[in-house]
């Protein structure tokens, strides 16, 4: 059975014998499993083969579930590894990691303790205590694992993965108790102030960041500390390893970020309203980065998010168009229910169409066939260079101070190179991204966003090779202006004006009842986007999100 991807974050669930099955103590540490009964394990115990029997198939049973747990859970709870990873679907991966956590993590006392299960889906709670040299702290958190059922012989299996030891964890990442190599630092915000993760949950990430980039130049000394180091696969994502517990304390370096308080607080309380929300905020005139936030605190979203745009690409394309004569703020242009290209027929929301209507209007109201219309007139690469060369994105070359995507705009072809036209296709970006977008046609140049001063490391940021011809920036600026003050931005952005604009976007995801929704905009010398997954039109849902930001910094 293929392997499924384990999400960082898993299940809370209180920890507790099933209702109504018969528990046993192992190993004398008082470790609640399931009883196994009769032929559960009787292949393993006799080592025959039922030739005679057909092999299983279909989902593991709830016996098969228990049984197939306990075996896994009670084996590693009594340090027989071995036991414990032929108990699993990948019997090298595990042992490797199982023998880590003893004899590299040096964690100790193991108590595992299962929850009900869900399905195949097993929750359990870890007790350990991390032990190294003469210091000592106690670990606890919570887990999951998945039966699957093997298919060359139908025997229940865990599914290994790497989250299953800790959820923290990626598959070829370990975890290590020692000197930590790195020292802490002690990040401050723009006016001097600590920045915690306790204050600023949406931050954790970004101080894991901050210490990978900066520990060694800040001036701080290592402790000792049980962290997670990134594999390859992590590396390759832009995760930074991670401290778990914290044995003896380093004495921090410190870094002053870009970070506002009262902008990033804002930021905090508008995405906890959402779930899967992420904005960012940043000065378009300096690109300084003043507040980032997401509602999932596992993965920074804000920064390292890869999702389809959806509309507010349509900044980007029309300044192409207009740069390129094949559209004009005030000129007749066609927005029919309907365009087919490439062998796609694209639709409009609704299937709406505007009759006589400028290129202004199908702008504010994010009519897809008015910029479709026009794929027949460009060249396979004319978006991606438009992308590159004036609003600096797509080159992997940001150095804002710590890990990001920095969008991504393929060269692609016929349907697909007609639907990256609207922020479909292979077109992906996250709120820094369309926060900077916004923010280039505010200062009417690209201007890298940053959370650390170059000043402080002389790294050399990155830059667009040309700006806008001051036509095309004028023309784009009253599209984003008459969105704000009159399309499909209005409503969130209601009292800001006259200095401001907007684009709202909604991208289609496979699988997904509902689009995320997208809201770019700027107001005077302050740019924010935001973006809610599967939240569904832009206005609606990250539109206030933005606004608010928006209004708070004016």
């Amino acid at each position: 059975m293929g392997k499924r991807r384990r999400v960082a974050e898993r299940r809370k669930t209180r920890p507790a014998v099933l209702g109504g099955m018969i528990a046993v103590v192992v190993g004398g540490a008082g470790f609640g499993v399931y009883a196994l009964y009769g032929g559960a394990a009787a292949d393993e115990r006799t080592g025959a083969t039922a030739d005679h029997k057909p092999v299983p198939s279909g989902p593991p049973t709830a016996a098969e579930v228990r049984a197939a747990s306990a075996r896994f859970l009670t084996a590693w709870q009594q340090g027989r590894v071995g036991a414990a990873a032929a108990a699993t679907d990948d019997p090298s991966a595990a042992r490797k990691l199982l023998t880590g956590y003893t004899a590299d993590a040096h964690l100790k006392d193991v108590r595992l303790t299962p929850g009900p299960a869900k399905g195949a889906e097993v929750p359990f709670k870890v007790q350990a205590t991390v032990a190294y040299r003469k210091l000592g702290k106690p670990l606890s958190y919570t887990s999951s694992l998945t039966v699957v059922r093997r298919a060359s012989d139908g025997r229940p299996l865990v599914d290994w993965h790497s989250a299953v030891v800790h959820p923290d964890l990626r598959d070829g990442d370990t975890l290590v108790t020692g000197a930590s190599g790195t020292p802490p630092v002690r990040a401050l915000d723009r006016d001097g102030g600590e920045i915690t993760a306790a204050a600023y949950p949406s931050l954790g990430t970004v101080l894991d960041g901050l210490r990978e980039k900066y520990g060694k130049k800040a001036g701080g000394t290592a402790g000792v500390e049980l962290r997670v180091v990134r594999g390859k696969a992590a590396k390759a994502a832009k995760l930074s390893d991670k401290t778990l517990v914290e044995l003896s304390e380093g004495t921090p370096g410190t870094v002053r970020t870009t970070l506002s308080p009262g902008l990033q607080a804002a930021a905090e309380q508008q995405v906890a309203k959402r779930p899967r929300a992420s904005v960012v905020a940043l000065r378009p005139s300096t690109g300084e980065i003043l507040a980032v936030a997401n509602s999932g605190h596992g993965f920074n979203t804000a920064f390292q998010g890869s999702l389809a745009p959806g509309s507010t690409m349509k900044v980007i394309t029309s300044s192409l168009l207009i740069d390129k004569g094949l559209a004009s703020a005030d000129k007749k242009h066609p927005c029919p229910k309907t365009v087919t290209y490439g062998g796609w027929k694209f639709h409009n929301d609704d299937d709406f169409e505007i009759k006589g209507g400028t290129f202004k209007a199908s702008f504010a109201r994010s009519c897809n066939t008015a910029f479709i219309g026009q794929a027949k007139k460009l060249r396979n690469d004319d978006l991606t260079r438009q992308a590159q060369q004036v609003f600096g994105l797509s080159m992997d070359n940001w150095a804002i101070g710590v890990p990001t995507f920095d969008g991504s705009v393929p060269v692609q072809s016929a349907a697909q190179m007609a639907a990256s036209l609207i922020g479909q296709g292979g077109v992906r970006m996250n709120p820094l991204n369309m926060a900077s977008v916004a923010a280039t046609v505010k200062a009417g140049r690209f201007h890298q966003p940053y959370l650390v001063s170059p000043s402080v490391d002389h790294r050399t940021l990155a830059t667009a090779s040309r700006t806008l011809s001051a036509r095309t920036l004028s023309q784009l600026r009253e599209l984003m202006r008459y969105t704000a003050a009159y399309g499909t931005a209005a409503e969130a952005m209601s009292g800001l004006g006259p200095d401001y604009g907007a684009k709202t976007g909604s991208a289609e995801v496979d699988g997904q009842k509902k689009p995320n929704g997208w809201f770019t905009a700027y107001r005077g010398d302050l740019a924010a986007a935001g973006v809610v997954q599967a939240g569904g039109h832009g206005g609606d849902t990250a539109g206030p999100i933005v606004a608010k930001l928006l209004k708070l910094g004016g």
